[in-house]
């Protein structure tokens, strides 16, 4: 029982640094300059994305649409496409994981 404190400790620290690094992944490819964590901006936060999808396997859909941008989800403002320039493969996948953890 003396152990179940130290673990639960344990994983938590070792969750920070990978939410740090998806924060920080969707900072340098510019998703903050229109998304937030849990404040509509430009486009809907992440925790509004997280609660649409909520229950569902949208991690390829949502990596897509990322990709090739879209409209009408949300609202009038087109969200841009970005490439795989922008964001890698990996991170996006990443990201987009966490989004859909908020």
């Amino acid at each position: 029982m003396r152990a179940l404190p130290f673990l639960l400790a344990a994983t938590a620290l070792l969750a920070a640094p990978a939410a740090q690094a998806n924060e920080e992944a969707l900072n340098k490819a510019g998703c903050m300059a229109c998304h937030t964590k849990d404040k509509k901006l430009v486009g809907p936060s992440f925790k509004d994305i997280a609660a649409k999808y909520k229950g569902q396997d949208a991690t390829v859909a949502l990596m897509q649409k990322v990709r090739s941008g879209g409209k009408g989800v949300y609202g009038p403002i087109p969200m841009p496409p970005n490439p795989a320039e922008k964001i890698g493969d990996a991170e996006l996948k990443s990201g987009v994981e966490w989004i859909l953890k908020q």
